[in-house]
C-alpha cells in the first residue's frame, strides 16, 4: 500500500512522523544514520521536511520494516542507488519450488500413515 503524501512544501516532524507510522525519536535517529535525511530549521528550531525528504523517510522504512535490511544494508542499497523491491533469497522457495515441496510433504505423510499402520 503506497503512503499519500500531502502536496506540501514543508512537513513538521509529527506530520511525517504520522505519515510514515513511526515515532518521532526514530526519525531524529534515521537523521544521524542517513545523510539524505536532512530537514531545515525554522526561526523556532523546529525541524521542517521537504517532499523529498518524505519520500526518502518512506522508502527507508519499507527498506527497514516491510524487507528486513538492517540500518547498514539500507544506507548501502541507498548509496549505490539500488532498487528497493524485494530480493529473492536463494534459500526462500520459488512458486516451483514450493509446489514440489508441498507434493514432497504430502508424500511424506502418506508414508507417516502407512508406517503408523504397519506398527499396530
Amino acid at each position: 500500500m503506497k503512503t499519500q503524501i500531502p502536496d506540501k512544501l514543508y512537513f513538521k516532524i509529527g506530520e511525517v512522523a504520522k505519515l510514515a507510522e513511526v515515532p518521532a525519536h526514530v526519525l531524529r535517529y534515521w537523521e544521524s544514520e542517513f545523510p539524505g535525511i536532512r530537514p531545515k530549521r525554522a526561526n523556532s528550531k523546529q525541524r521542517l521536511y521537504r517532499y523529498q525528504d518524505v519520500e526518502l523517510i518512506l522508502n527507508i522504512k519499507v527498506l527497514l520494516h516491510g524487507q528486513g535490511y538492517t540500518i547498514a544494508g539500507a544506507r548501502k542499497l541507498l548509496e549505490t542507488g539500488g532498487e528497493s523491491k524485494p530480493q529473492v533469497k536463494e534459500d526462500l522457495p520459488t512458486s516451483n519450488q514450493g509446489q514440489k515441496l508441498k507434493i514432497i510433504k504430502e508424500e511424506l505423510q502418506k508414508l507417516q500413515n502407512l508406517l503408523a499402520k504397519t506398527k499396530d
